[in-house]
């Protein structure tokens, strides 16, 4: 071998070597990074919400919406209620579904869609709200933190608080007994 090629033979194991470390460097961490507790907790996090949703959303479609749906006024499946804005190509055409209208070029208003979203994000929220308080019950520590006001700054801040995040004011009494707050200005009139 001529000394040309062995050092282009070196020079090429050593690039080789360079992108070796670069490729392991950026898989360990990529390794850590995925190994972290709160990125393998937001992952179960969005798996499981998005089961949860499924859930919820056949919980609306398949067992709250019929019963609302056999109210006098309803007619229908609650979903497919519309109303047409402005009539679409066709005059004096009657629409029996959402598509129809859309394919003529129709405006529509599907106020039944919108209270079907609206209902399924309710029952989210309120079966939220019971799995919340069901863990409080359980581990005794509440997903809910109840806020109050800063008697100084009037910020929302933890009811369990000692000291308010955003004045540093201490909550338990100290700041009033070594400096009494100023009086409000509506008592000044």
């Amino acid at each position: 071998m001529s000394s040309n090629d062995q050092e282009e033979h070196v020079h090429l194991i050593d690039i080789e070597n360079n992108v070796v470390q670069r490729v392991r460097g950026v898989w360990a961490g990529f390794k850590g990074f995925l190994g972290r507790d709160n990125v393998l907790e937001v992952a179960v996090g969005l798996i499981i919400a998005g089961a949860f949703s499924n859930v919820v959303n056949s919980l609306v479609t398949d067992v709250l919406l019929p019963p609302i749906s056999l109210l006098p006024f309803m007619g229908r499946n609650l979903p497919a209620k519309f109303s047409v804005l402005r009539p679409g190509r066709t005059p004096n055409a009657v629409y029996n579904t959402l598509e129809q209208a859309a394919d003529d070029g129709a405006v529509t208003l599907a106020w039944g869609a919108f209270i079907n979203n609206l209902v399924t994000f309710f029952a989210l929220g309120f079966v939220l709200y019971g799995i919340a308080q069901v863990y409080s019950m359980v581990t005794k520590e509440s997903i809910i933190k109840h806020i109050v006001k800063c008697k100084f700054c009037r910020k929302d801040i933890s009811q369990t608080a000692q000291r308010c995040a955003f004045c540093t004011s201490w909550l338990d009494g100290r700041e009033e007994k070594a400096h009494p707050p100023p009086p409000h200005p509506s008592t000044l009139i």
